[in-house]
């Protein structure tokens, strides 16, 4: 009778140490960027031997593939708030409500910025960042639809995640030029938004009477 709760301590106490590892690599990432981060330098914040990280995250790239997914896990977040349907009137409100949630993300989150916005060239955070930005693209969809009646869009193309990644494009420019992104250059990536989305989505949607539920 006592098997089930020893099977499930050891997950427990997993769970931990890869938070902490996480917490760990999330704050000196922040601190002093990607350059600083290694397996010994993340042990050591979060005070536990190397080999302890290296069971659960084989390499550094490794590592940032965790905190990029754990930085988009806010992101799904933020699209699956409530929205108040009432407040909506034109399809541009909902985008805005939208890209503003994620712009306080990255004003909160030194190390979103440095993750996603910042010019680190590893390969495997820019390619697990565009896995994510489909999955976002795919809510963020789900999201409007429920709200508007969208027209046909093209099925081989993912526009919100397209519009998602246009934007960030703005965001990291004026991470690379100010280290923070500035009021002036979160409207342009807003406009930026707006304009890609503006080339599928017409002037002015029907909304609708009442919002959909959302997929279970």
């Amino acid at each position: 009778m006592t098997r089930p709760a020893t099977t499930r301590k050891p997950r427990a106490r997993s769970q931990a140490r890869i938070d902490s590892i996480l917490d760990a690599a999330r704050t000196l990432l922040a601190s002093d960027g990607v350059a600083s981060l290694s397996i010994y330098s993340v042990a050591e914040r979060a005070e536990i031997p190397p080999s302890s990280v290296y069971h659960f995250f084989a390499s550094v790239p490794a590592l940032l593939e965790g905190l990029t997914a754990d930085v988009h896990a806010a992101f799904r977040d933020s699209l699956q708030q409530p929205i108040d349907h009432a407040q909506l009137t034109h399809w541009h409100d909902l985008s805005r409500l939208v890209e503003t949630r994620m712009l306080n993300i990255y004003s909160e989150d030194a190390a979103a910025r440095q993750l996603i916005l910042a010019q680190h060239g590893l390969t495997e955070v820019t390619q697990a960042d565009r896995q994510h930005d489909v999955e976002l693209g795919n809510l963020m969809h789900e999201l409007f639809a429920r709200h508007f009646h969208l027209p046909a869009l093209p099925d081989d193309v993912e526009i919100f995640a397209l519009a998602l990644e246009l934007a960030d494009r703005v965001y990291a420019r004026s991470v690379q030029l100010h280290n923070a992104i500035t009021p002036r250059m979160a409207e342009e990536g807003q406009r930026v938004f707006d304009a890609y989305l503006g080339l599928y989505l017409p002037p002015f949607l029907l909304k609708k009477i009442e919002p959909e539920h959302a997929p279970a």
